[in-house]
């Protein structure tokens, strides 16, 4: 084999074929631990309520000037993410716009609304309310993932419903597909300017936005390789038995809580990160509602967010209607003085201790792990239609 050949290979498995989930779990992780290190956790729903808190200013709802999304740290992770998805897309050519049925318009428009009031309840969605919860050490992580099962069998029990009731009526058009991957390279060069250009920036945490653009370009990078998906890692055990998804979720958050924990056992970053007044029954509720939703919307916070970057149009129907609706729930909540009776924050650590903790959420991870694989071999959990 020629240099050449070779170039071609390594190329090719880093950039064109689809990475095993738990590499992308394994990833997901170490990033979400790059995260904390730089400033702060990685997050979804704060970003893109940025951007409706923005749109609603405009229009005059709200009085309140927002952050601005380029000095917003959850705005310009989701950003990153954005970019880094789309970029993979591209180089892989990936990338097109596709029209789903309208069925599946209308469908990603209700389950967006609910979506935003299942994160608004859990202070956030699968990544902020679950994922990043239970790896910051944060109890309600725990029960937004109760609440989050129960959901997703509900949802799925809807989806057959609706299988059995109603067709979906024929695809729109796909465009825009197969551009050239240059244009992906070329991408990777303005994100690294991007960042540069806030080193000449006199806005206070400025000097922070690199970090949150570039670190949110590599997750959303892994997420599309990797084709690692939330929503298939809680919904595919009941539906088909298939549990690749579900065990790089669970290894991707002991690595992550164990990597974080430590940060905060060392002083490194403070104990409250992402531990929110959720623990009870705002995670629980919120956590089924979202559940729920994100399975008839076909994708969850992360999930939705990365496929919009690689052009499924159903998904920036979900994306623009969760932004919305969460807006508007958090700043009614906010405003009737709701947001602190969801429950209580609870720092495991403080009740466990760090050993404790991390023992924890090492079973709960492994009995996750051990029974969707069981259930992969017998099917015992499958619902049928």
């Amino acid at each position: 084999m020629s240099i050449g050949e070779k170039f071609n290979e390594v190329y090719d498995s880093f950039f064109k074929k689809t990475w095993s989930p738990m590499t992308g779990g394994v990833l997901l992780a170490f990033l979400a631990i790059l995260m904390v290190e730089w400033k702060r956790p990685w997050g979804i729903v704060g970003g893109i309520r940025n951007w409706a808190d923005w749109f609603f200013y405009g229009i005059g709802f709200y009085t309140e000037t927002p952050d601005h999304p380029l000095f917003h740290s959850g705005s310009m992770m989701d950003m990153g993410l954005l970019a880094g998805a789309w970029i993979s897309a591209v180089l892989a050519r990936e990338f097109a716009f596709r029209v789903p049925p309208m069925l599946e318009i209308w469908k990603g428009l209700i389950a967006g609304i609910f979506m935003g009031l299942g994160a608004t309840l859990a202070f956030g969605c699968n990544v902020g309310g679950f994922y990043s919860a239970i790896q910051n050490l944060s109890a309600s992580g725990f029960t937004m993932m109760i609440g989050l099962i129960a959901g997703v069998v509900v949802g799925l029990k809807y989806i057959y419903w609706e299988m059995e009731h109603f067709t979906p009526g024929p695809a729109g058009p796909t465009f825009l597909g197969n551009l050239p991957p240059f244009l992906g390279w070329v991408a990777i060069i303005g994100l690294i300017a991007a960042g540069y250009a806030y080193t000449s920036s006199e806005v206070e945490g400025a000097n922070l936005m690199p970090g949150y653009l570039l670190i949110g370009a590599g997750i959303g990078f892994v997420f599309h390789r990797s084709r690692l998906c939330m929503v298939n890692g809680f919904r595919e055990p009941f539906m088909t038995g298939e549990a690749a998804m579900g065990k790089a979720v669970a290894m991707s958050i002991i690595l992550g809580a164990l990597g974080i924990g430590l940060l905060k056992f060392t002083g490194l970053r403070g104990t409250g990160l992402y531990v929110e007044t959720a623990f009870g029954w705002g995670s629980l509720v919120g956590g089924f509602i979202f559940g729920a939703a994100m399975v008839v919307a076909g994708g969850c916070g992360s999930g939705s967010l990365w496929r919009v970057a690689e052009g499924q149009i159903k998904l920036w129907v979900v994306i623009i209607s969760f932004a919305l609706s969460n807006s508007l729930f958090r700043h009614w909540f906010e405003a009737n003085e709701w947001m602190e009776k969801l429950g209580s924050a609870v720092f495991l650590p403080d009740i466990l201790g760090y050993g404790g903790t991390f023992l924890l959420v090492i079973a709960a991870m492994f009995i996750w792990y051990l029974v969707i694989d069981w259930n992969e071999d017998s099917n015992a959990l499958v619902i049928e239609m």
